[in-house]
């Protein structure tokens, strides 16, 4: 045993530390953390006299007594282990050649020998990816690390151990009004069931939300990187894992629920306000803090313990902001920051049978899990920000230094922070307010109380389930991840506000989005069939020698009675027909069929339209209709009158392609997925995020790129190509071979900045592996939102079963990065 004393100076403060050789250089940071707060992690010495640097035991044995303490910035910490990673070595499927890619500087490029140039910014994402398969050793690393931090943890644990209890015993009261049947029955009332019910039947069966397809196993790419080769995935895997399928017209109880329950958080969002500074209560205008006040008896009633002044600029009038805690009144106000929007969104989910959590976030946020049956687990919500089951948001989005996640329930209160970081260890290290034995003990105490009226039956139960838990958020600690999807910063709440509280993350325009897109199935035969049936609707009207205005009356009779069948009940749509206008019916008779629909004379002589089959298919049929109708009409607007010789193309588009699948270069999560380009509704768009970028990567595979036919087909190898802009595949189904002959793009709803101007249209005969050149445009304006742009094909095209869109510009590249496309449609030749 030698003992030392050591001076240890950091910034301007000095330190006097006690050594014992035996005790080793660990033990020496651990005090050094007591005295400094700076995690041993981030710490670094060097001799200040030669600036020697200790790297181990042996060093703090013979170096000089005087030493500087450095703390480690972590991101270069990160780009220092970056820069150690070794060669990766790729090798093609089934064949001996082997390339070498090299990690190198942002400026070194690519040559012909076969060698791979990749910038820095994207060494994590090779890392992301060897991180699939762990050493021992790393993981024994990582075991270590943990035991670190709780030793830690004994010299910075507060002596006031009680404290998070106090912090977490209000909440348990706070549960309990979630099973209070009024305060359930008066948030039903607010939900638009039914409409909801619907939404989610729809999004079954267009495959929006429910399907997950994981992309790890492809390796993670990202823009803006020049590469061309073939990365062996030496696990062969079913290429069925890689399809998202088609759509689900017959969902199960489970599916319908979990459907459901993001339609309710989807509405939330749209529904409840976000309050910075509330509107003047007498001129509407806007307002400035000036402090806190007393809460009055009306507002103690509904929990309100703290009360926020405002002061009107225009009227100088006072405007009270009572920040209640009772959902009841929340149901009733439907504004607040975080901590209501969570407390009333929680107690939605429990209004409607959802197992819920309200989730308590020490370091100033809050939110809602719910246990998913379709998942079989539990499932993160958080309302202020629209987002579900991204648990990591908070840490990898908006940059959170989590400490304590703690979940309360009527049945229980539990620590969830492992389920909310991959940086454990450096959480420990904040966890200081408590040892955690004294945690967990506090935790079963008040789960215990929670449980005292349960049965035995129900306590067993519980006990299977909190061990299943437990097991579960051991496995997420040292999971990976999707390192495919983009996390945003946080974006409820005024932009200042979020800086001040850093949450802002990386990039404050950034939102949810996939550069590792799924393959999706477009399913959009309803609306091939939609289109198909106009070209006989004014067929019949030339025949009838009828002029465009009444053509164009016609049309918007017919619209107006589908827009009474849509506001009808999705389950019993039905309406009735004007005796004045029944003689009209026969122009729509296609239509009508398309839409799943029948015309029904009743025992009293009237004439109805209603369901011919399941609704779900009128429910998809409905708003395209809509669209088409207001599409045609603009068009018909544009014509002086219609002969025969006019029911030709542009105006009449015959033989749309349809259910193929689908693949591009990113995509926004949820809303602005791949396939929304081809839905045929003005309400849904593709948006690529990073769409305005100089380069992105397309990604390929070596033998085929997608059989619907065999979803058993097995895949071992992907090719990546760097594509100028951003792209989208549309693969034909069932070994289709058709010639394009035209194509329709449609702008979005908003953000002409991030519209299409230059692109080119390409055809593909084998699936992928080659293309050529179909169509090319420069300098396109879209002058409207929704506007439409008709384009012939006039090359001598050979039949195709793929086509790519390559979008090489947007409108304004200076002023936004996204791109942004309401619709593209594709018409083949006829037969």
């Amino acid at each position: 045993m030698v003992a030392r004393q050591f001076i240890v100076s950091y910034n301007d403060s000095i330190f006097d530390v006690d050594y014992d050789t035996d005790d080793g250089l660990e033990v020496f940071k651990i005090q050094l953390f007591s005295l400094t707060s700076i995690p041993p992690h981030l710490q670094q010495f060097t001799g200040e006299d030669d600036d020697r640097v200790v790297l181990d035991d042996s060093d703090l044995i013979d170096i000089s007594n005087k030493l500087k303490l450095i703390k480690i910035n972590e991101e270069e910490k990160e780009i220092k282990l970056q820069d150690s990673i070794p060669t990766v070595v790729v090798q093609d499927n089934e064949e001996e050649s082997i390339r070498n890619v090299q990690i190198l500087g942002e400026d070194d490029e690519s040559d012909d020998s076969g060698v791979v140039h990749v910038s820095n910014e994207f060494k994590e994402l090779f890392s992301a990816a060897s991180d699939l398969m762990k050493s021992d050793e790393e993981y024994a690393r990582m075991l270590q690390a943990e035991e670190e931090a709780l030793m830690l943890q004994e010299y910075a644990v507060s002596e006031q151990s009680e404290q998070i209890g106090r912090q977490i015993r209000p909440y348990i009261s706070q549960v309990q009004m979630y099973e209070d049947p009024v305060r359930q029955e008066a948030a039903r009332k607010t939900v638009p069931r039914e409409e909801l019910e619907e939404k989610a039947l729809v999004s079954l069966a267009k495959n929006n939300e429910q399907q997950k397809v994981n992309m790890d196993m492809l390796m993670e790419f990202d823009k803006c990187v020049t590469m061309t080769v073939e990365v062996y995935v030496s696990c062969s895997f079913s290429f069925s894992s890689l399809l998202v399928k088609e759509g689900n017209f017959k969902p199960s109880k489970i599916e319908q629920d979990h459907a459901f329950l993001l339609q309710l958080l989807f509405w939330f969002k749209q529904s409840f306000r976000w309050v910075n500074a509330p509107p003047c209560d007498g001129c509407g205008n806007d307002t400035n803090n000036q402090g806190m006040d007393a809460a009055l008896p009306s507002e103690i009633q509904y929990g309100a313990a703290r009360v926020e002044l405002y002061r009107c600029n225009s009227c100088s009038r006072t405007t009270r902001f009572p920040r209640y805690n009772d959902p009841l009144k929340l149901v009733e106000t439907r504004r607040g920051r975080c901590g209501e929007w969570a407390n009333c969104f929680t107690l939605y989910c429990r209004a409607f049978g959802y197992e819920s959590r309200l989730i308590l976030d020490f370091t100033d946020h809050v939110w809602t899990e719910c246990f998913s049956e379709f998942l079989g687990r539990w499932m993160h919500l958080d309302p202020c920000e629209g987002v579900f089951d991204r648990p990591l948001l908070y840490e990898k989005g908006w940059n959170k230094k989590l400490n304590y996640v703690i979940a309360i329930a009527k049945d229980g209160v539990y620590d969830v922070t492992k389920r909310y970081t991959r940086k454990w260890a450096e959480v420990l290290s904040r966890r200081n307010i408590t040892r955690e034995p004294d945690l967990l003990a506090t935790l079963h105490s008040m789960t215990r109380e929670c449980r005292r009226s349960f049965t035995t039956q129900i306590l067993s139960e519980l006990e299977g389930r909190d061990k299943i838990e437990s097991e579960e958020l051991e496995k997420f600690l040292y999971s990976t991840g999707d390192a495919s999807v983009s996390l945003p910063g946080r974006q409820s709440g005024d932009k200042q506000w979020r800086i001040a509280r850093s949450e802002i993350g990386s990039d404050d325009h950034c939102s949810l989005s996939n550069t590792s897109c799924p393959i999706r199935v477009c399913v959009d035969e309803h609306v091939t069939k939609i289109y198909n049936a106009f070209p006989p609707l004014l067929s019949r009207c030339v025949d009838h020698s009828l002029p465009k205005s009444r053509i164009v009356e016609i049309l918007k009779i017919f619209k107006g009675i589908l827009v009474e069948l849509r506001s009808s009940s999705f389950k019993t749509r039905r309406t009735s027909i004007n005796p004045f206008i029944l003689h009209l019916l026969p122009y729509f008779d296609e239509l009508i069929n398309a839409l799943s629909l029948k015309s029904k004379i009743d025992t009293d002589g009237k004439v109805d339209i209603c369901l011919a089959s399941d609704p779900v298919n009128t429910s998809l049929g409905l708003p395209v209709v809509l669209d088409a109708l207001d599409d045609l009409i603009n068009v018909l607007n544009n014509y002086d009158d219609l002969s025969q010789v006019s029911l030709s193309w542009p105006l009449i588009k015959l033989n749309r392609i349809h259910s193929g699948s689908v693949l591009a270069s990113g995509e926004e999560l949820p809303f602005g997925i791949a396939t929304s380009a081809f839905d045929g509704l003005r309400t849904s768009k593709w948006e690529e995020p990073n769409g305005a970028r100089a380069v992105s990567l397309y990604l390929a595979w070596s033998s085929c790129w997608i059989n619907v036919d065999d979803p058993g087909e097995h895949i071992s190898c992907v090719l990546a190509m760097p594509l100028a802009g951003c792209w989208i595949v549309y693969k034909l189904s069932d070994n289709q071979m058709h010639k394009l002959v035209a194509y329709d793009l449609m702008s979005a709803n908003d953000a002409p900045e991030r519209d299409p101007m230059d692109w080119v249209v390409e055809g593909s005969h084998d699936g992928g592996s080659s293309w050529h050149i179909l169509d090319e445009q420069t300098s396109q304006m879209f002058k409207n939102r929704f506007q439409r742009k008709s384009f012939k094909i006039n090359s001598d095209s050979v039949p195709c079963n793929a086509f790519r869109f390559r979008f090489l510009a947007v409108r304004d590249v200076q002023s936004n990065s996204r791109f942004q496309l309401g619709s593209i449609d594709l018409y083949a030749g006829s037969d």
